[in-house]
């Protein structure tokens, strides 16, 4: 890999490490559903009116959209405003990888390594230690469950789109985010209320607006767009090992701007997480994901395996 690529690559994991704390930041103003319906609304416009509909299937459209728009971000959003910590879930969104590889073996047939199987299985031990560290007074588990969900989502989201193939990554990022603002902005309606999307509105801060801007420009646009630009030209094996990154520099960001300091057995247990992430992505061939948030793995087996 050139040093630009090189830079480039280290570049897109920087902005999605730092989606983390952002999120926290506009979560400060924004209600969790409304902030994620808006998030899509922003990536859509003026997108949608210059790129075609990508020729697929429209149920596969709809499915991404559901599950990894719709569905992920907004339990990864109401997860953080209940109390998730924004360093700690960069990591856990990372269980989307194991989530990708068992959904693709139970729903596709695909046959998974038995070194992915043993990387999955001491990842998801990884994250017990750091849920057996946390207490409700901490961070509440049903926070830490709806990320953990969430990442199940992403997970369905991408053996769907597995299965659809777009020729065109772009196109049908844009039309799958489509699905995802009409039934969040109903559920916000219906769960958060008027009366708080409107007190939102009038105490709207500008940190609160570049955060929107961020998740939805910085995030997916240059995120996703330079991802897939890696991907082109080097063989998956070479560029995805550095999705890993994202949680380094997501509990990094959260200790320096939110002063959120993991204990020992957090550190560990991270560190249990990554290095079975890195088992499980290494040699593993990732299906195209259209989410453009941190770590766009997902981590299934080559298909002569």
């Amino acid at each position: 890999m050139s040093r630009r690529h090189f830079a480039l690559a280290i570049a897109v994991m920087v902005v999605w490490g730092l989606n983390f704390v952002i999120i926290d930041e506009g979560l400060k103003v924004f209600p969790p559903l409304f902030f994620v319906a808006m998030r899509f609304v922003v990536v859509l416009f003026p997108a949608i009116l210059l790129v075609k509909r990508p020729r697929v299937p429209a149920r596969y459209v709809i499915g991404v959209g559901a599950f990894s728009g719709a569905l992920q971000f907004g339990l990864l959003f109401v997860g953080l405003s209940l109390g998730m910590p924004p360093g700690l879930a960069s990591l856990v969104v990372q269980l989307q990888v194991v989530f990708t590889i068992v959904i693709a073996a139970a729903a596709l047939g695909e046959r998974p390594h038995q070194r992915q199987l043993v990387g999955a299985l001491i990842a998801l031990a990884g994250v017990a230690v750091i849920a057996a560290t946390r207490t409700g007074a901490v961070v509440p588990l049903g926070a830490l469950a709806l990320v953990v969900a969430g990442s199940a989502a992403w997970g369905i989201g991408n053996v769907i789109t597995r299965v659809a193939r777009p020729s065109d990554a772009v196109a049908f990022l844009v039309w799958t985010s489509v699905v995802p603002p009409i039934p969040l902005l109903l559920l916000s309606l219906a769960a958060e209320g008027p009366a708080r999307i409107a007190t939102a509105g009038r105490s709207l801060t500008w940190s609160a607006v570049l955060a929107l801007f961020y998740v939805a420009y910085l995030s997916t646009g240059f995120g996703y767009a330079a991802w897939a630009y890696l991907l082109r030209r080097y063989p998956a094996s070479t560029v995805s090992p550095f999705a890993l990154f994202v949680p380094v520099v997501g509990l990094a960001a959260a200790a320096i701007f939110v002063h959120e300091n993991p204990s020992v057995l957090e550190i560990i247990g991270a560190g249990v997480v990554i290095a079975g992430l890195a088992m499980v992505t290494r040699g593993a061939r990732p299906a195209v994901v259209v989410t453009g948030e941190p770590v766009a793995l997902a981590a299934v087996p080559d298909e002569d395996t």
